[in-house]
């Protein structure tokens, strides 16, 4: 008797086959002859970035005040941004904006929120709002920002451009007076360029002083490490101006 294999088949209703989820903003524009084509095109894409620089915002945000940049083997949230950043070839100055971004829509999400605030009225404007507050309170600042361009809302958070005292640190020749009061004399021997150099840091220390601020130098081997070292100290105080308020607050 002959014995007959029976393949063990389903032969009943498929489920679906899973597919991606297809891009937000059709690229093919770019391709296109069309000018209101293209144009539209741009437009959706402007869109699109502007909603992934707050939800990237908003990430790098949640990484910090929790603390999750731990659970990645960081020590610290700037090792993990400049990681990110070399991983993915982004400038550092960019990376920290989002995170600037993503923690000033965690502070203000309720009035954000209250005013219908979306991707598309602009986050980068978004780092501006507190500064804005200080000067203008609130109410104000939330009316204002969903209609004004970042230009202008940048102008805005400065302030009115009021009359600035006059500065008491005067040069006159080679010598530097604070008021009226002689406080250095340069050497009538020294080249232009050596009296330049000095004459800018005492200028510098004198306003310091006037503003109420320290002025720190250190010494650096070339203008190549200068270059570097302003960029990398430009960011530590922008990450201990925002640690100080977050204290503050």
């Amino acid at each position: 008797m002959k014995t007959e294999t029976i393949q063990n088949q389903y032969d009943g209703p498929h489920a679906p086959v899973k597919q991606l989820p297809s891009s937000i903003v059709n690229l093919d524009y770019a391709s296109s002859d069309d000018a209101f084509e293209i144009d539209a095109g741009i437009r959706e894409t402007i869109k699109g970035l502007r909603l992934s620089i707050l939800v990237m915002g908003m990430g790098l945000a949640k990484l910090k005040a929790k603390g999750l940049y731990v659970d990645l083997k960081f020590r610290s949230m700037n090792d993990y941004l400049e990681s990110l950043c070399d991983e993915m070839q982004v400038e550092r100055s960019t990376a920290h904006n989002w995170l600037y971004i993503g923690e000033a829509f965690a502070k203000y999400r309720r009035d954000l929120e209250r005013i219908k605030f979306t991707d598309a009225d602009g986050p980068t404007k978004l780092p501006y709002v507190e500064r804005a507050i200080k000067i203008y309170g609130r109410k104000e600042v939330f009316q204002k920002l969903k209609d004004v361009t970042l230009k202008e809302f940048k102008e805005y958070a400065k302030g009115e451009t009021s009359a600035q005292p006059e500065s008491k640190i005067r040069v006159v020749g080679n010598k530097l007076y604070v008021g009226e009061k002689l406080a250095v004399t340069f050497s009538d021997t020294l080249d232009s360029k050596t009296k330049a150099y000095l004459t800018k840091i005492n200028v510098q220390a004198g306003e310091a002083l006037e503003a109420g601020e320290v002025l720190y130098t250190t010494r650096l081997y070339d203008a190549g490490e200068l270059k570097r070292f302003g960029q990398a100290a430009e960011r530590l105080k922008k990450e201990l101006r925002i640690e100080g308020k977050g204290k503050k607050s």
